[in-house]
């Protein structure tokens, strides 16, 4: 039997190549009916090379869902580089923007496969060129080139990609202009941490592009996949570039995504983080700037992807105390210490008049 696979994400990379005008998701989850799956929690590590126009993506990611196996389609304006990244710089990263400790202060869609292939000689007059296939990172990928989005959904089909016609439109802009499809696939197996989880591995999607990005538009989650989407899930973004940097969406939906630290890193740090992606010391710029975002992305519909631009602010931040800022210290030595200092001198004065 072939194994139907569900399609939850896409990364759309800007390029100068025009898109259709009408309004077109970037991301159109369709699975097994009636086993939805919706992206989750997600860390993302951008470096942006503005000189060499190169972006590097790397996603550690979770995904909700109940079917055993799914994938998802990445178009990109070029040919992307795939590989494996290493996890080690995710928590490297988050300790690097932990708070300072302070002891004094104040203050669903069920898209089916109902379209009609056509005949054998239909499908041989549709022109799906296969650039590339690996395994990497615990995914089977395929870098395809198609000459229409009737071709693509109908070699997803083929190889056992879920697929329907908005699939179909969702390809369409993108395949006229130019851009390539990598198809991975995730198989989550029987020893996955929960019934409807799965934690992929960290991917590297390496593609030019003019300006850096986050793909931020998805289809409306309905139905039995609004059963398993997360009231609350939270979208983290590590930005590595020449400065600091901020998101945009549109003029009239401006991005909720925040900065939560912000400022350059050491020549020591830059090496380590490069070591931990397993990418050489001459990736991206001389000099890291990492400015970290972190957004409550909802479960709807939204108008563009976001973009990152340089901000008109180069201003340091630091982010807050998780519990805020607190009168008293924390560390327990420090009362241990007074209590030896404190405690004797009081007991011997209690005994004085206890005993006259």
């Amino acid at each position: 039997m072939a194994l139907r696979i569900g399609i939850v994400f896409a990364l759309l990379a800007s390029c100068s190549l025009p898109l259709a005008s009408d309004p077109v998701q970037a991301c159109c989850p369709v699975y097994q009916i009636g086993k939805p799956v919706v992206n989750a929690d997600q860390t993302v590590i951008i470096i942006w090379n503005a000189a060499a126009k190169t972006q590097h993506f790397i996603r550690q990611a979770s995904f909700k869902g109940e079917a055993d196996d799914f994938g998802f389609l990445v178009p990109s304006p070029t040919q992307p580089e795939l590989e494996e990244a290493g996890d080690d710089a995710f928590p490297h990263l988050r300790r690097l923007t932990e708070p300072e400790p302070k002891y004094v202060g104040g203050g669903g869609l069920s898209c089916g496969c109902s379209a009609n292939p056509g005949t054998l000689e239909d499908r041989r007059a549709l022109d799906v060129k296969i650039l590339e296939e690996k395994r990497v990172a615990g995914f089977n990928a395929a870098v395809l080139e198609a000459s229409s989005a009737t071709a693509l959904t109908h070699w997803l089909k083929d190889n056992g990609y879920a697929f329907s016609p908005e699939v179909e439109a969702w390809a369409k802009p993108y395949v006229e202009a130019g851009w390539k499809i990598t198809a991975l696939k995730v198989y989550r197996g029987k020893d996955a941490p929960a019934k409807n989880e799965v934690n992929a591995a960290a991917l590297r999607i390496s593609f030019k592009t003019d300006r850096p990005l986050f793909p931020y538009r998805e289809a409306d989650y309905k139905g039995t996949a609004a059963g398993i989407a997360a009231k609350d899930r939270l979208l983290r973004i590590y930005f590595l570039a020449e400065a600091r940097y901020q998101g945009e969406l549109t003029k009239e939906h401006p991005w909720t995504g925040k900065v939560a630290w912000a400022g350059k890193l050491t020549t020591e740090d830059r090496t380590k983080i490069l070591e931990e992606l397993k990418l050489p010391a001459t990736t991206g710029p001389a000099e890291f700037w990492l400015t970290e975002f972190e957004d409550h992305w909802q479960y709807k519909l939204m108008p563009a992807d976001v973009y990152f631009k340089r901000a008109a602010t180069q201003d340091s931040v630091r982010r807050a105390s998780a519990d805020g800022p607190t009168l008293y210290p924390t560390d327990a030595t420090v009362y241990a210490f007074a209590a030896v200092l404190i405690v004797p001198p009081i007991w011997r004065r209690l005994r004085r008049r206890l005993n006259p």
